[in-house]
């Protein structure tokens, strides 16, 4: 006779926000879908950076370098600053989701989508192939992780259920949404 271990659900450590929370672990996609326009140009300028820095430097202390070692050159700067945009694109919207910057229009977005969900009937965070064992030890990985991108990226690539945040007000904004079509479509 097997006997089961027992499901242990780590809570997320409390932080101090001085937003509302929606997330202290969002998905990969989430995040990406969730960047504002102003995300996009500081990618971009980050990205732009390195090799603007080397061509600038280049022109006003050349290194007298074969045309073809320069071009290795440029093309690895160019590699790491794509890098680097990315990751600090990345970043301005997780520190959104942890409740760390101005998020209003990410909680609005987040409501609106959850509370989609609800009324559909589908999962609030997705359909996962894991064990909940599996889908825990997921999330204990990547909870937070955005905060040390810029040493080791590490990215939520997996749905799980364990988000740090309380999912009844969802519910509780579907049903009332659900009762106001109600009262609407019996005329009052």
């Amino acid at each position: 006779m097997a006997t089961e271990t027992p499901q242990v659900l780590v809570p997320p450590n409390e932080v101090k926000h001085e937003y509302p929370v929606i997330d202290t672990d969002p998905h990969f996609l989430r995040v990406i879908r969730y960047a504002r326009p102003s995300d996009y140009a500081v990618g971009a300028a980050t990205a732009a950076a390195g090799p603007a820095a080397l061509l600038t430097m280049e022109r006003f202390s050349p290194t007298y370098l074969p045309i073809n070692s320069f071009r290795g050159v440029m093309r690895l700067t160019i590699g790491i600053g794509l890098c680097a945009g990315f990751l600090r694109f990345y970043m301005r919207p997780s520190l959104r989701f942890f409740g760390w910057s101005e998020n209003a229009r990410e909680v609005e977005m987040d409501m609106k989508e959850m509370v989609e969900k609800v009324k559909k009937g589908e999962p609030l965070y997705g359909e996962s192939t894991l064990s909940p064992y599996m889908q825990g030890v997921a999330t204990r990985n990547s909870r937070y992780s955005q905060i040390f991108l810029h040493a080791m990226p590490w990215f939520n690539l997996v749905n799980h259920n364990q988000h740090g945040v309380d999912t009844a007000k969802y519910y509780k904004a579907a049903e009332e949404e659900l009762e106001r079509e109600r009262l609407k479509k019996a005329g009052y």
